[in-house]
């Protein structure tokens, strides 16, 4: 590793409490550091902010970030300060001496980030002019577009930002931005040269679940029976959904509240801080909710309504789950929405678009094929095999050999020069005489009535799997046109195999459990309380002392020294210092009664990783997890009886390393004391194995 990637790692550690970095991540803060403009495409939890705030750390002077959420700005600027880290935000809602002291510690070079409003960037203008701004943070960049989800007019005016800090590091991010939208964000900041970084779209720990619109209420009360004291989100279409909704959720006794833009200020800014501090666990809300919330532990989202396009309802879908653990989203769909949709776009000033995005979007509520392969799909990324962890991969529907079917589609979409829209492509394949097949004389082309055994919803449905099965491209800007991808050349000159499904709608049943009772005397829940009763004592969000993966990584791991603490995924530096004697405490205190070896599923998972001859490193990066939660896997399954050639993990020679280490250093029996005579070179995991060992002998 070379010393900037070591020093980068090490700011990681001490400042985040993260020993790895996620996709791109690191290349991403290497272009910042090295001055070049870059356009970062990842999803909500993937780890965006990471991107500017670390940067800001390595390099001197202050990052200034461009936040379009005042709620946002409040969460980020308080876990930053919770890691240990100088962050403070300026905006219109701060009382005169918050900002007095803001911009004296920004004058004398006391903040590490400054984040600001583009409405309120003005007023910081000559004060940033004295300054060293080290780089240029465009967050939820998409607001500068007019192709984007959530155009913002005050966006548009900061092109002039790269121009005045021409030498200056500009990265705008979002979380999602089809290649239209990109290429307009990029020449709206005035950085055409960009580096673009698409991260992968797939948030694998989300089950992607859609049902029939039918008895909805019954429906969510049975799920929340199913969910017992999780925190979640409905998002309806209208303000009355959202209030009727809420008081039904109340009479069943759920702590629930409605909220919506007809809501006065405060009484919404309070519902939100109740939320976040997870005294209301349950929003019902529009999807003006949401947005500015950091809130790493909504374990579930549920859409009453179908959203209008597949861009928001992934970033609502994307507010649950954002600590890694698995959740829920739950979509209602009826042919009753779309047409609701559609009266709320007939005034739109780019309706085509629009309309073009709502089927998009009623085409993957309509799916009957692994639903993660048609929002991947969406975003230009294809996945080979199902998901597993979807609706449709639980419950698979009936397939047929589709090819024939499949390959008269594609040869129609073929002769059409790929310039028609999906009503053309099936009025043509089923010889429709119609005057719009016959002004442009689609009546003589071979394909012409091709499929005409077919009814008409039926091809619908079958091109519609097509689409979702990355075989035709969807061109929406372009009058919404089909053409055919790389996969469909391989059906029509390959002989590659197309499986359809029966279009079999399956019937939902409602469930009908007793609501279980709350898990009482878990480490995990001990945790959870202390956790609680520390943020109230601080006035923080619980997730800003540690998110929920922490606390399961400490319930797996039962650190009792700061050093096995330290080694917790999200414990860096400062929080060490602040919070560890508390968690070691009730750590400490629940592990001394002696427990029996547990094989859960979780280890079972680490076990196929074991046999398949994996190292520590890469089953903790494939399943996601520290690795020391894997090497306590790998104890637990050893003590469980299963065999284990810990060859695979560490050698005679590093064991032979830590027996020496054992009679040089002064504190034997310090994990800490180790790691510096090793010069932080060997990890603490294998430190552990190392001894294990040596004892077994």
């Amino acid at each position: 590793m070379t010393p900037e990637k070591d020093n980068l790692h090490k700011l990681l550690k001490t400042h985040f409490g993260y020993d790895h970095f996620r996709e791109n991540q690191l290349d991403i803060i290497q272009d910042i550091i090295s001055g070049k403009d870059t356009l970062v495409i990842m999803p909500t939890g993937g780890g965006k902010s990471m991107c500017f705030q670390l940067p800001s750390l390595a390099l001197s002077g202050t990052a200034l970030v461009i936040s379009p959420l005042i709620a946002l700005m409040k969460d980020q600027v308080d876990a930053l300060k919770a890691n240990g880290i100088r962050a403070a935000y300026y905006n219109s809602t701060q009382a005169p001496e918050e900002i007095e002291k803001v911009t004296h510690d920004l004058r004398e070079g006391h903040l590490d980030l400054i984040y600001v409003a583009p409405e309120s960037l003005s007023l910081l203008d000559t004060l940033l002019q004295e300054i060293q701004v080290n780089l240029i943070a465009v967050d939820e960049a998409h607001c500068i577009s007019s192709w984007g989800h959530d155009f913002r007019p005050a966006y548009t005016q900061l092109g002039y930002l790269k121009k005045r800090y021409p030498e200056t590091p500009l990265v705008a991010l979002t979380a999602t931005a089809d290649v239209s939208t990109q290429d307009d964000i990029a020449e709206q900041l005035s950085i055409p040269k960009a580096k673009r970084y698409v991260a992968s779209f797939d948030r694998p720990n989300l089950f992607l679940d859609v049902r029939p619109g039918q008895n909805r209420i019954q429906q969510i009360l049975a799920f929340l029976d199913n969910h017992p004291f999780e925190s979640g989100i409905v998002y309806c279409l209208s303000r009355k959904s959202t209030e009727q909704l809420a008081q039904k959720l109340r009479d069943a006794d759920h702590t629930a509240k409605a909220y919506h833009a007809g809501l006065d200020a405060k009484e919404r800014a309070k519902i939100q801080e109740d939320f976040i501090n997870d005294k209301t666990p349950i929003i019902v809300a529009t999807i003006a909710f949401g947005m500015g919330i950091d809130k790493s532990n909504v374990r579930w989202v549920i859409h009453y309504n179908m959203p209008k396009n597949i861009e928001g309802y992934y970033q609502e879908i994307g507010r649950a789950g954002r600590d890694g653990i698995p959740s829920h989203t739950l979509l209602f769909y009826s042919y009753a929405d779309t047409i609701q949709l559609r009266k709320f776009i007939e005034n739109s000033a780019n309706i085509e678009y629009q309309t073009a995005k709502l089927e998009r979007m009623q085409q993957y509520a309509e799916a009957l094929s692994c639903r993660r392969k048609v929002l991947l799909n969406y975003f230009g990324e294809f996945l080979i095999e199902d998901c597993g962890n979807c609706d449709i991969c639980k419950n698979n529907p009936e397939y047929f050999d589709g090819t024939t079917i499949a390959q008269k589609v594609l040869s129609g979409v073929t002769r059409l020069k790929e310039q028609e829209a999906l009503g053309m492509v099936i009025d043509v394949l089923r010889g429709a005489h119609n005057a719009s097949v016959y002004d442009k004389g689609y009546q003589h082309i071979k394909t012409f009535g091709a499929a005409k055994d077919i009814a008409w919803k039926d091809l619908q449905q079958y091109i519609i799997q097509m689409i979702n099965q990355g075989l035709l491209e969807i061109r929406f800007r372009e009058s919404g046109r089909l053409l055919l991808t790389s996969l469909a050349k391989e059906v029509l000159f390959k002989g590659k195999k197309v499986q359809l499904a029966n279009l079999v709608q399956p019937i939902v049943e409602i469930p009908k459990e007793r609501k279980p009772k709350k898990p009482k005397g878990t480490l995990f829940e001990k945790l959870r309380e202390l956790r609680n009763e520390l943020a109230r004592d601080e006035n923080v969000p619980a997730y800003i002392i540690f998110s929920d993966a922490s606390l399961k990584d400490m319930e797996d791991q039962e650190p009792t020294t700061e050093a096995e603490f330290l080694q917790i995924s999200g414990v860096g530096q400062a929080k060490l210092e602040r919070y560890a004697t508390d968690f070691l405490n009730v750590i400490k205190a629940h592990t001394k009664k002696p427990k029996k070896t547990k094989i859960g599923k979780t280890h079972e998972e680490t076990r196929v990783y074991i046999e398949e001859g994996l190292s520590i490193e890469e089953i903790a990066e494939a399943r996601n997890l520290t690795t020391g939660s894997i090497f306590n896997h790998v104890l637990k399954l050893y003590e469980g009886g299963m065999h284990i050639d810990f060859d695979q993990f560490i050698t005679t020679q590093e064991i032979a390393q830590i027996e020496k280490a054992q009679e040089e250093i002064e504190d034997a029996s310090s994990l800490k004391s180790y790691f510096m005579h090793f010069e932080e070179q060997v990890p603490y995991w294998k430190i552990k194995l190392g001894l294990y060992l040596l004892q077994k002998r």
